[in-house]
């Protein structure tokens, strides 16, 4: 069996190793990233397609008349026509929530860079404010303590259950949004976890943000269209919200001209909550395992058939 990676750079950028996935087939090439233009003279005549965000359209499976299975480097599928790849009898298969602690933890995070100013405390250090200073300590912002405030939690799964936990453990009431609504948007943090739909693509508007608690932070770990970035940069700039933590916005990477860029009370990080080592080499070994299903006439987290 031929296979091609057409987008392997952000799972393995050269820390990892690829030959769990090369010893299951004949040949296996890797390409760090591919433009729509590459991928059907890419795939070629491979039976075997790996990619994470490349679009796999049925015009671009059509085209490629050997290929018989589409392994997702990611748990996301919204870039590869499922259902084209039903009727065309292509197996597809994705990693199914890897990184929930990796995303929880992360998410934790941004709160405490947000509460705690780390980066901006350590910059100053370093800057020489510290040893031209004539106390014994000083802080740049106010320092938030985290015991006794409230988080409103969008999307209850996997990861938004483990941020609770976590959220738990430094002190902070947890409000689930399906379970009362009112409450996780009035929380000191609102922060999100749930998968975009149409029916809930920039459900972060003004109107929603007037609804929030005056001065509470968003966090958004899940998708970047989620909230309408022009509606929250007002309410940063204003005072609206206090503070916003962000590892996705809706064009990634962002152009110059994302109004949440250069705000000094948003963090931004570039989409790699996901990525620790050990969340990455978990993607490899769960390729590999999905793809050795298959080849066994198996249906490990097969997509295509659903």
């Amino acid at each position: 069996m031929r296979a091609v990676l057409l987008d392997g750079y952000t799972i393995n950028p050269g820390d990892l190793s690829w030959d769990k996935v090369r010893r299951l087939c004949d040949e296996f090439t890797v390409y760090d990233s591919s433009y729509n233009e590459d991928l059907v003279p890419r795939i070629g005549d491979c039976e075997i397609v790996f990619t994470s965000k490349t679009q796999i359209t049925r015009q671009v499976m059509e085209q490629a008349p050997n290929l018989k299975y589409i392994g997702l480097t990611a748990t996301g599928y919204n870039n590869v026509d499922v259902k084209a790849a039903a009727d065309l009898g292509i197996a597809v298969t994705n990693v199914p929530a890897y990184a929930t602690d990796a995303v929880a933890q992360h998410t934790l995070a941004l709160i405490l860079e947000l509460t705690n100013n780390v980066g901006l405390h350590s910059e100053s250090v370093n800057a020489g404010e510290w040893t031209s200073n004539p106390f014994f300590c000083y802080w740049k912002k106010p320092i938030t303590l985290l015991v006794g405030k409230s988080i409103g939690i969008i999307g209850y799964g996997q990861i938004g259950h483990k941020v609770g936990e976590l959220a738990k453990a430094f002190g902070m009431t947890v409000n689930v949004y399906s379970r009362d609504r009112e409450a996780a948007v009035k929380s000191d943090f609102v922060s999100l976890h749930c998968p975009l739909t149409s029916e809930n693509k920039h459900m972060i508007n003004a109107a929603f943000i007037e609804e929030m608690k005056p001065g509470a932070v968003l966090l958004n770990t899940a998708r970047g269209a989620l909230v309408d970035e022009q509606a929250l940069a007002d309410a940063l700039k204003t005072g609206r919200l206090s503070g916003a933590g962000l590892d996705v916005l809706e064009t990634e990477p962002p152009k110059a001209d994302c109004p949440l860029l250069g705000l000094d009370n948003c963090v931004i990080t570039p989409h790699n909550s996901w990525a620790p080592k050990e969340m990455r080499q978990m993607v490899i070994d769960v390729l590999a395992n999905n793809l050795h299903s298959w080849l066994s006439g198996g249906e490990l987290n097969r997509l295509d058939l659903y």
